[in-house]
């Protein structure tokens, strides 16, 4: 459930519930890996909320991928966190806990719960506290703090045409939900969820009719069953461990003769344009189309799995930069 573009609720706990952040100096490390990791794997945010020892985030995942994404963040942060706190291990427990949404249905609902989290974990007092709360997307869409690697004229213009008044309606949309308290409809959980809870489920499994109860979706009926769906349709075409080497081998033969380039400079180090745009392609093609990992493309090309991330990176601004020349 990896796909790009796609609208996901990323949560990040710490290991055992402990805290992730201990300091500011802490929080702010995490913000500027944003600035520098959501440009260069185009991932959009569009909310976010850091609490003592768990963060949440409402992203649209880009070019690279959501994993790349977090990937690159977690492991970055906890390289860092261990190296001020003189500590080793895990600082996360697993790795991210993300949730497939429904944009149509659940994107302003998102938001705003995202954005409530410090004043339901009682970290603020009140929604003026909140407004200045440094440490989530709300303070940013309401003018008090700077994230520029966050959208926040997507977020706004779905409250307003003009930035005051924008900021005025979403404001108090966000207000309007602080009596709702915590939100378990918007955790995930398919169609559970939607038909109204795990009673109502047994009703229909009665009935031996098909129904998703995913915990890593969060949408309608219809959108779980498409989910569903696509996800089975990439099974399908999963490749067997036997046949990765030759399926990549298949794949560079092709890339390397409609590039005209020799197939030893692209398994090789070859910094020629040709050559590079030709490894990046190959990449791109591997994972995203054939759905074989980074690490085995990694290990195919002789390379690190950052590099063939990278790679793919390159392949999507090549794309981008093609679309723009025929628009």
């Amino acid at each position: 459930m990896d796909a790009e573009g796609a609208l996901h609720h990323v949560m990040v706990r710490g290991i055992e519930k402990r805290k992730i952040f201990r300091s500011d100096e802490d929080r702010h490390d995490l913000l500027e890996r944003f600035g520098v990791v959501v440009p260069e794997t185009g991932t959009t945010i569009y909310a976010w909320s850091l609490l003592p020892n768990h963060f949440h985030l409402l992203l649209r995942s880009g070019r690279a991928g959501l994993s790349t994404f977090m990937r690159r963040i977690q492991t970055g942060y906890a390289g860092s966190f261990n190296r001020r706190r003189k500590r080793t291990g895990h600082l996360f427990q697993n790795r991210f806990k993300s949730i497939l949404v429904e944009e149509d249905v659940y994107f302003l609902e998102l938001v705003r719960y995202l954005h409530l989290n410090p004043l339901r974990a009682g970290i603020v007092k009140s929604m003026r506290g909140l407004d200045a709360y440094p440490w989530s997307g709300h303070a940013v869409l309401m003018g008090k703090q700077e994230a520029d690697w966050q959208d926040i004229e997507f977020v706004l213009g779905q409250f307003g045409s003009t930035l005051g008044r924008a900021r005025q309606a979403y404001r108090q949309f966000v207000a309007e939900g602080v009596s709702q308290g915590k939100r378990p409809e918007l955790s995930g959980g398919g169609l559970v969820r939607s038909i109204g809870g795990r009673e109502k489920m047994s009703t229909f499994r009665r009935e031996r009719q098909r129904w998703q109860a995913d915990e890593r979706v969060l949408g309608s009926g219809d959108f779980v069953a498409e989910v569903t769906k696509h996800e089975e349709e990439r099974a399908a075409r999963r490749i067997k461990p036997d046949e990765i080497e030759s399926t990549l081998a298949a794949l560079l033969d092709r890339v390397c003769s409609k590039a005209g380039v020799g197939i030893e400079e692209v398994r090789g180090r070859g910094r020629k344009h040709n050559v590079s745009r030709s490894r990046a392609v190959f990449a791109h093609e591997a994972v995203k189309r054939l759905g074989i990992s980074m690490k085995d493309v990694a290990c195919f090309l002789g390379v690190s799995a950052p590099a063939v991330s990278q790679m793919i990176a390159k392949a999507g601004k090549l794309e981008e930069e093609k679309q723009e020349k025929l628009n």
